[in-house]
């Protein structure tokens, strides 16, 4: 958790500063009460007197951070679909409009990182509440975006696409929620000094591939077949070893050779 405390002045920041911090470290579902009040360093009716509840606690810092965020983006995406005119927006360009946002609003904010650790955890909680929550706020923004994908990529079914964009946003959330920025931009940028644009340019790089990549070629699931074929006899190999050590009176047979019915099914 956080090492430092909350704002020593007004009680109700206090308490969404300690509900941003624990949050991010455990999840809607991992803090409770106890714990925000805890670590705001007030009472459990402050909690009652400020905002009736846990859950509109969490309510109004999801809203402070969101509500900008989301407004930034969805007129973003219309300058950039309007100067585009009849030209839809390719993929790279759409999540370039999702991240730009929330990569000036970190620069602006003196908890930068924290806000980038808080998207990434608000959008990788299994909880029913935080699902919810965005849903019901924000369901149209998440429409307008999927409407500029599904353009970008109109060879993709709509449930296709929904997958694809399911699996590419929950990726990028859980190393958000789990990674120090700092240290994320460093191991991306390989010690070189790059800027923000550049930055984006690379993590985008990482992840389109999961929108626009082709299914299942012949040739790769020709590829995993063989390995599939080849576990079996690489587990029975493991199981023969892990007897022949526990037979002290054997001797041990040399790490790395493989039995001669393994040797057989591999072709060597």
């Amino acid at each position: 958790m956080n090492s430092q405390h909350p704002n020593p002045g007004n009680t109700r920041t206090r308490l969404l500063e300690a509900a941003e911090a624990l949050f991010i470290e455990h999840g809607y579902e991992g803090m409770s009460l106890r714990q925000i009040t805890g670590y705001a360093e007030v009472n459990l009716a402050a909690v009652n007197y400020h905002f009736g509840s846990k859950e509109a606690l969490v309510q109004e810092l999801l809203s402070a951070h969101l509500d900008r965020l989301n407004q930034e983006r969805l007129q973003l995406l219309s300058l950039c679909e309007a100067q585009r005119g009849d030209r839809p927006m390719d993929a790279s360009a759409v999540l370039s409009v999702l991240f730009v946002p929330a990569v000036r609003l970190s620069r602006e904010s003196k908890g930068g990182v924290a806000l980038m650790r808080l998207l990434g955890r608000v959008y990788s909680d299994p909880s029913p509440f935080i699902r919810d929550y965005l849903h019901d706020h924000y369901q149209f923004i998440y429409g307008r975006f999927f409407e500029a994908f599904a353009r970008a990529l109109p060879h993709l079914s709509r449930n296709e696409l929904g997958m694809r964009l399911h699996f590419c946003l929950k990726a990028l959330s859980g190393v958000l929620a789990g990674a120090n920025m700092d240290e994320l931009i460093s191991a991306m940028c390989m010690g070189e000094p790059v800027n923000d644009s550049q930055m984006l340019a690379r993590l985008i790089s990482f992840i389109s591939p999961m929108l626009t990549t082709s299914f299942e070629s012949g040739e790769q699931v020709r590829d995993i077949e063989r390995v599939m074929g080849m576990a079996g006899a690489a587990a029975r190999s493991v199981d023969e070893r892990a007897l022949g050590e526990d037979k002290a009176s054997e001797p041990r047979k040399p790490q790395g050779i493989l039995p001669p019915w393994a040797a057989k099914v591999v072709g060597v």
